[in-house]
């Protein structure tokens, strides 16, 4: 079945196809040796995926090969999950052409793969236990490649949430921290001591918000009520539930949805160490995000080959 979300090449920014030119001239800065070897005969080389996963990366792969004068042919649908061994596309064009971007045409893809297959299972996981709600990633992406673990997130049908400091003001506790000790925190009569985090996080809401102006959510990581009351008074639209208990974020969320009914509008969101092994509990009607960094650090890969044939 392709992605929910339809052709999501078209979200890609133009930078990505600057991304893949680096890649390519790291892989080969210099003479290609291999090549030289295969000389310049045209031929086609078979892309068969050797593992059960969802396949994600297909317009990077595309770009590779097209940087390349080569051309893919693509027998599978992007968001499709396929069982071992598939032909999944066939790669048409000079052989050296096609084995100078092989390997960096395969780790994409082997990657962004892996990520939209451990989000789909996550996501599946949450739905079989009758949350609605939304899984997100998070920012904990490799830099330099961000795009394609985000672009993974969505193909396996989760919100890749923020892409970057300035799409979403999210203030964490190092920052409310912060802003209750710089100098006008303190003018204003603001404490630095930490009982005072609840009493500094609507000065900090306003500040973001006072920059942001009205197109910028703003996020709050809350470490216990108290906090969570503040920035809903303050503003925030979003309150980020952060290392809760199961029980904890049940209890809180239900009372935050009943005490501000029809006052504030808002979400929550649930985070801190989630897995597929311990997300469930957490998944409430009350609860609008579980946000993840499992379903894109550290995920494993699907293996995909590539392998060649004269014409």
């Amino acid at each position: 079945m392709a992605s929910i979300y339809g052709d999501l090449r078209h979200l890609l920014p133009g930078n990505y196809k600057r991304l893949i030119t680096a890649w390519l001239e790291e892989d080969c800065p210099n003479f290609d040796y291999g090549g030289f070897v295969v000389g310049e005969s045209d031929g086609e080389a078979r892309l068969l995926g050797k593992a059960k996963g969802v396949v994600a990366g297909v317009p990077f792969v595309d770009e590779v090969f097209s940087q390349l004068g080569c051309t893919v042919e693509w027998h599978v649908q992007e968001g499709e999950t396929i069982e071992p061994i598939k032909h999944c596309a066939t790669v048409h064009g000079p052989i050296r052409k096609i084995l100078l971007g092989e390997r960096v045409a395969l780790n994409i893809l082997a990657r962004c793969s892996g990520i939209a297959t451990k989000t789909a299972s996550l996501l599946a996981a949450l739905r079989a236990h009758g949350w609605n709600g939304t899984l997100a990633g998070t920012r904990k992406t490799t830099p330099g490649f961000r795009v394609v673990e985000k672009y993974g997130i969505l193909v396996g049908g989760a919100d890749p949430h923020r892409h970057d400091l300035s799409s979403m003001t999210m203030l964490k506790d190092n920052h409310v921290w912060a802003c209750a000790n710089n100098s006008t925190a303190k003018d204003a009569g603001v404490s630095a001591s930490p009982d005072s985090i609840a009493a500094a996080i609507p000065r900090a809401v306003h500040a973001a918000k006072a920059v942001g102006g009205f197109a910028t959510k703003v996020e709050v990581e809350c470490r216990n009520i108290e906090e969570a009351n503040s920035a809903i008074k303050a503003g925030a639209d979003v309150i980020m539930l952060d290392n809760f208990t199961p029980d904890g974020v049940r209890e809180a969320a239900r009372k935050l949805k009943q005490d501000w009914d029809s006052k504030h509008s808002f979400l929550i969101e649930v985070s801190g160490g989630l897995t597929e092994s311990n997300a469930a509990p957490y998944a409430c009607q009350d609860v609008d995000i579980l946000s993840t960094s499992s379903i894109h650090q550290g995920v494993g890969i699907v293996d995909f080959s590539l392998k060649v044939s004269l014409r």
